[in-house]
């Protein structure tokens, strides 16, 4: 029997150009069509988020990938800011970065995100990571 599947939009908040197209090219193997939109560091993703400086609101349900190391706003202060907005604090959130240190993946666990993955860590072209995503929104229900 087959399921109807809620399309879930990925907001990748990943500051560098090789990984972001990387992970769309993981996409496209995977033939998912998924709305993927970046944001290059964590103020762009909450003009995103908020639909702030004449953006429209991303859509629920939505999952977000995000990177430590960015300029601005990095990810761990993006973390905080989400978990403190009423708006936001649910949003899924899984980690993709390049930091092992310990007191990263310590506070970002903290902030109760859906999962830590270290990008050295992934030597098949993110295909992995956009699988396990692609598992996760087929079987986890999301707010809209």
């Amino acid at each position: 029997m087959a399921k109807d599947y809620q399309e879930v939009s990925i907001l990748m908040v990943e500051d560098d150009d090789i990984d972001a197209m990387a992970i769309a090219r993981a996409f496209k193997k995977l033939k998912l069509l998924n709305p993927l939109i970046r944001a290059t560091d964590g103020l762009n993703a909450l003009e995103y988020l908020r639909g702030t400086k004449d953006r429209d609101p991303i859509q629920r349900p939505y999952v977000l990938l995000l990177d430590i190391n960015m300029p601005r706003m990095n990810g761990l202060e993006l973390l905080e800011e989400i978990r403190n907005d009423p708006n936001l604090k649910d949003t899924p959130i899984f980690i993709l970065t390049t930091s092992k240190a310990e007191e990263d993946m310590i506070a970002a666990h903290n902030y109760n995100v859906a999962g830590y993955i270290v990008k050295s860590d992934v030597a098949d072209g993110f295909i992995r990571v956009i699988e396990l995503l692609d598992s996760y929104w087929r079987v986890v229900t999301l707010p809209s």
